[in-house]
């Protein structure tokens, strides 16, 4: 199971679709009923029109393009577009969230209510992060409301195999799980409905995700100041493990490569009418002389939507990470080069983003050549030049990874002694099946040979005993006929035994005479 992925379907399995009734929730759909609206099909938008970029532009980018530090900007091509070929739409970028596919998908489902969607024209941040938006769900359409639900049960069905596969991977012994109660550390819905989606589900959604989006950035920094200090750490740890003369060469390759790092062209202030003109001038083949900021603006602004996101924003940094970086070079990192990105990125908003929307207007792009900072000849300090960490900072990182090692090697050792009682208790096993076998053996002999029945053998086959010959007395011999004699048949065998028993009488008549 890939604990990132998502559940076969609903909780219960049922299916559901657009023409399926959901009797267990009752809800109230208020004046909007009165127009049959089917929210999935083009029609159903005025002008038979599909959504424009800007109806969806406000939540997609409130809660999504924040994150789209993680994709390499690429540099703007001008070149001619080829009409007879599709326009490829981009991929949305990976936020990081454990819920985005979840996300994602209810805002897509939304998006096709046409209720929903004017009242997303009409509101403005506050009204989406704030949750106010939501409790317009009560007025969309069924059908919407059906697939929302059908989402949810989704979503809860997976965070269920994440729970357990948490335990299994932690080896906990568990026996009746909660799964209400662990359900209460995801924020992103209502642990105590599990089954349909309302109106505190999106204002739950919403409310999470811009908070968990906002702290994105400081995630990254971390996640890139433990990565620095790890390079840091192996690096002196081989060291270790050298002699003398050999680490003196390393040492001097290593200062070799960061003196060659360090020899490149002057990075400008992302920003700055000096970056922004390089831009102009080599990106967008215009003449310098002839710069203008709203044109710029204009021409950069790809999508047309009268905004600069993130990711448009940091497709101007991308000439300025040319001179630094490059990825054939053995000196130059590329994640280095990405936090640069995400470094650039944010001096541009802090100075440019007034409203702290994570979206610069054109109104903002202008205020922001008024500034002082605008024409600012000074450079970049680039990554390599910053301090990441501090000597304390490494020291206690490094504790913590000899602790981890210490655990790790615990843990090892605990799991081999394991291994040899279970190896020893198999060989008991062994021992004692066979001992039974021997046993049951047996018993099946002496019953065989008290029912007369020949004893059988350990795989079942039958074992026949040559039977011993009866040896007689010589008296119970007959004597054999002497050649030429006659043989006459004797008496019945009746008539013998009344013989025998007379013969005695006889012989004492035939004495008592001669006394």
């Amino acid at each position: 199971m890939d604990p990132g992925g998502y559940g076969k379907g609903p909780l219960h399995g049922e299916k559901l679709d657009a023409t399926t009734p959901v009797a267990t929730n009752t809800r109230h759909t208020g004046p909007s009923t009165a127009r049959t609206r089917t929210g999935a099909s083009p029609s159903a938008v005025p002008g038979n029109q599909l959504p424009s970029y800007t109806s969806t532009m406000n939540i997609q980018f409130l809660l999504l393009l924040p994150l789209l530090g993680l994709n390499l900007a690429v540099p703007i091509e001008r070149g001619t577009p080829n009409k007879e070929e599709p326009v490829k739409q981009e991929e949305p970028a990976d936020t990081g969230l454990y819920y985005e596919r979840y996300l994602r998908e209810v805002i897509d489902v939304l998006e096709t209510d046409g209720h929903f969607r004017e009242k997303l024209q009409a509101a403005d941040a506050e009204d989406i992060k704030s949750g106010k938006l939501s409790k317009e769900l009560d007025f969309v359409s069924h059908h919407v409301r059906t697939k929302l639900d059908e989402l949810k049960r989704q979503e809860v069905s997976r965070l269920r195999m994440l729970i357990k596969a948490k335990l299994d991977a932690t080896m906990e012994e568990y026996g009746q799980v909660d799964h209400a109660a662990l359900l209460k550390q995801f924020e992103h819905l209502d642990p105590q409905n599990q089954h349909t989606f309302e109106a505190r589900d999106l204002e739950l959604l919403i409310q999470t995700a811009t908070k968990d989006l906002e702290n994105y950035d400081a995630t990254r920094h971390e996640e890139f100041k433990r990565y620095e200090m790890m390079k840091e750490h192996e690096r002196r740890e081989y060291l270790k493990s050298l002699d003398e003369d050999k680490r003196k060469m390393e040492e001097a390759h290593y200062e070799e490569l960061k003196k060659k790092h360090k020899e490149h062209p002057k990075v400008n202030v992302p920003g700055s009418k000096d970056q922004l003109k390089e831009v102009w001038e080599e990106t967008d083949g215009l003449d310098p002389n002839d710069f203008n900021a709203k044109t710029f603006f204009n021409l950069h602004d790809t999508n047309g939507d009268g905004i600069l996101d993130e990711q448009e924003l940091e497709a101007l940094f991308t000439k300025e990470l040319e001179k630094v970086y490059d990825p054939k070079n053995e000196e130059d990192d590329m994640v280095e080069m990405e936090e640069e990105r995400l470094r650039m990125r944010e001096h541009v908003m802090k100075n440019v983003d007034t409203n702290h929307d994570r979206l610069v207007t054109l109104e903002e792009f202008l205020k922001s050549t008024e500034r002082k900072e605008y024409n600012e000849a000074g450079g970049w300090e680039t990554v390599d030049e910053a301090q990441i960490y501090t000597e304390e900072e490494l020291r206690r990182f490094e504790q913590e990874l000899t602790a981890q090692e210490v655990a790790l090697n615990q843990r090892a050792e605990a799991l081999r002694k394991e291994h040899e009682d279970l190896q020893q208790r198999q060989i008991e096993l062994d021992a004692q099946k066979k001992e039974y076998q021997q046993a049951v053996i047996q018993m099946e002999q002496k019953k065989s040979q008290q029912a007369g029945v020949p004893p059988a053998g350990p795989n079942g086959e039958l074992k026949f005993q040559a039977e011993v010959p009866q040896v007689n007395s010589e008296k119970a011999k007959p004597e054999e006929p002497h050649p030429g004699s006659e043989v006459h048949p004797g008496p019945p065998a009746a008539a013998q035994e009344t013989i025998q028993d007379h013969e005695p009488l006889q012989e004492q008549h035939v004495q008592e005479p001669h006394q």
